[in-house]
């Protein structure tokens, strides 16, 4: 049996539907599912809910929780933190948890916000006018960013924490051995872990083949184990074919980094449950 908390639905960038979530949940042994699109903000996005939709998102997802009796069904958002714009805060009394995301860093001269999962191109366009070519300060205001988030609008769920590395492969631009990364991380888990929250693991990276480990790195995840911080695995499935998309192997990855349970939401309340690497153990 697996859980699942982070996905992603046509009501923003998805490609499936609600209904095709659940069937591959039945298909995969899926006991508990929380539909969690990109939450809208306030200026052009073409990859999050529209703010018109928000209702209807709603109330499928209330629908299905009247009618789907052998899954646990949860409704949610990924919710960025821009500061003075959009926080996990502004939608957390509507949902029954939120996963908090960092995906605009800062803005260009110009105005646009610069997304640091888009492409290597505008990736290296931000970093160039917006931190005069300095790699380091860039990757350091995306995670003094993260911790702004933890400290003043704390989500449920910490979302893909260090996913700045997809724009980073083979180390080209920095180590993650480097002292100053090691620190903004130790920095942002001591956060974490003060304010009781959950990292996901978050495997999207290894299906789309973006990063050769998950979100966060296996070293982070001996620092998690280490600090006794919750996770939960999370797939960020955009599609539903990647609902439970290398849960075995990442569920083999934490029992050898030594994590004996896993956090899942069952009955409406977060639960620390037993897990192998063939699922949860109920």
């Amino acid at each position: 049996m697996w859980t699942n908390y982070h996905t992603h639905s046509k009501y923003c960038d998805g490609k499936s539907e609600f209904n095709e979530y659940i069937d591959s949940a039945r298909r995969n042994g899926v006991v508990s599912l929380g539909f969690s699109s990109h939450a809208p903000v306030p200026f052009d996005c073409k990859w999050c809910v529209q703010k018109e939709d928000l209702l209807a998102y709603f109330d499928n997802i209330n629908d299905l929780k009247k009618h789907v009796h052998d899954i646990e069904i949860y409704k949610s958002l990924e919710i960025d933190f821009i500061p003075g714009v959009v926080s996990p805060f502004e939608y957390k009394d509507d949902l029954d948890y939120t996963i908090g995301s960092i995906h605009f860093v800062d803005q260009f001269p110009d105005g646009r916000r610069w997304e640091i999962d888009g492409s290597h191109e505008l990736f290296l366009e931000g970093v160039d006018k917006i931190f005069n070519g300095n790699m380091k300060d860039a990757v350091i205001r995306y995670f003094e960013l993260t911790r702004e988030m933890i400290f003043s609008a704390a989500p449920t769920i910490v979302g893909h924490l260090d996913k700045i590395k997809i724009q980073n492969p083979s180390e080209k631009y920095y180590l993650e051995a480097d002292s100053w990364y090691q620190d903004q991380i130790l920095q942002t888990l001591r956060l974490i872990d003060q304010a009781q929250l959950i990292v996901e693991v978050n495997t999207r990276g290894l299906y789309q083949k973006k990063s050769p480990t998950t979100y966060p790195s296996p070293w982070i995840l001996e620092i998690i184990r280490e600090k006794d911080i919750p996770v939960t695995i999370n797939s960020d499935a955009h599609h539903e074919k990647d609902l439970v998309s290398h849960f075995e192997e990442t569920a083999a990855l934490l029992k050898e980094i030594g994590f004996t349970n896993v956090s899942i939401l069952r009955g409406g309340t977060w639960q620390r449950i037993p897990f192998n690497e063939t699922g949860i153990l109920i």
